[in-house]
């Protein structure tokens, strides 16, 4: 019989914070990514601009305010733009071994490729915490379970990959982008898991690089 791995997904829920008028440190770099009136200032509608984009992302408090988590979701959102359709073109995810999934956890990206031929991605991720941290190296996937079920963290983690230990490639039901990160593993959007699953099998080799902000 098959031993469930330990398992390093999870997430939790808040609750919605009041609006706030206090114009936060990042002020002008929010207002510019969100298409505002760039005058450092912070107006009721900067206010509900900037909480309609954490709401959306599962930003909190989602009071509107400029600050540093804000910020550091839309600068990575601002790399992973720029990774475009070229996400190993500095050639750190290996290319000499077939199809492999990489995990960039600087820019929160994974795609997969063949060789140097890009298959599938980037698409958006969210790796561990601060103390979970993914785990960075060559590893390979070794169990595979479509309606995995999290006995440690109580969730659901529908067509899990796992490839290190308890860390997998799996799909959760809120915002990829919603800090503070996972417990390990990798998260993912429904569809691009359901992707991944489609794409890879148990031996597959997945590389995981770089270091994710905040950790």
């Amino acid at each position: 019989m098959a031993v469930t791995p330990v398992v390093a997904g999870g997430g939790t829920a808040h609750a919605a914070a009041k609006c706030t008028a206090t114009k936060g440190p990042y002020q002008k770099d929010v207002e510019k990514f969100l298409g505002r009136p760039v005058d450092g200032k912070q107006s009721s509608a900067d206010c509900n601009a900037i909480r309609a984009f954490q709401t959306k992302n599962g930003i909190y408090p989602n009071a509107g305010y400029a600050g540093p988590v804000t910020w550091g979701v839309m600068k990575i959102m601002n790399a992973q733009k720029a990774a475009g359709r070229t996400p190993n073109k500095a050639g750190k995810c290996p290319t000499n071994k077939g199809r492999i999934a990489c995990v960039d956890l600087t820019r929160q990206l994974s795609w997969i490729q063949d060789g140097k031929t890009l298959k599938f991605g980037p698409v958006p991720v969210r790796t561990g915490r601060n103390g979970y941290e993914t785990r960075t190296g060559l590893k390979k996937i070794y169990w595979r379970h479509i309606n995995h079920y999290s006995t440690i963290y109580h969730v659901a983690m529908p067509y899990s990959q796992f490839f290190d230990g308890g860390e997998a490639f799996h799909s959760i039901a809120g915002s990829v982008w919603s800090p503070p990160g996972s417990h390990g593993c990798v998260n993912m959007r429904s569809a691009d898991a359901k992707k991944y699953w489609s794409m890879l099998k148990t031996g597959d080799d997945v590389y995981v690089y770089g270091r994710k902000p905040g950790t």
